[in-house]
């Protein structure tokens, strides 16, 4: 049975498996010990989004089943998880530094695009009322120090 839920499927609320709203948690041996564990998966990902202990039933034996509750806190969690990581992601995709010139302020930026075909990053800079006054496309391994970003600005925003 496979934890991707397509359109199709009906919604699933078994005391080991729930599937619903693009979200599916099953209850799976704890591998670090003799418990059990809930694997959180997102519709489209390959990977679980969270894997987290999950508690015995009353018998000391068998994991204790699923509740809408439960569901929907893990549920919360692994969009959590997921929000992080993707902000984590972006932030290390750009990298931003405040350039002053001829009393204005700059925001440069570096923003890497991460293609399969033509990796290549995105050189600009946004003055201090928010517009973008120049935009250059450069490789990807593009030197983004101080330094060069002080030169670009005061060399009139030339492609590099």
């Amino acid at each position: 049975m496979s934890n991707e839920r397509t359109p199709d499927e009906p919604e699933v609320m078994e005391p080991t498996f729930w599937r619903k709203n693009g979200w599916s948690a099953r209850v799976i041996k704890n591998e670090e010990d003799d418990g059990w564990a809930v694997e959180i998966r997102k519709q489209g990902l390959s990977e679980p989004a969270l894997i987290s202990p999950w508690v015995m039933g009353r018998d000391k034996k068998n994991p204790k089943p699923f509740d809408a509750t439960a569901f929907a806190t893990f549920v919360k969690t692994a969009s959590e998880v997921l929000d992080r990581s993707a902000r984590q992601r972006d932030q290390a995709m750009t990298k931003k530094l405040s350039i002053a010139w001829e009393g204005r302020w700059y925001e440069v930026r570096l923003e890497i695009v991460a293609d399969e075909y033509e990796p290549h990053a995105l050189l600009s800079a946004i003055d201090d009322a928010g517009a973008t006054v120049a935009k250059h496309r450069v490789q990807a391994n593009f030197k983004f120090t101080r330094d060069v970003a002080n030169e670009w600005v005061r060399g009139g925003f030339r492609e590099p």
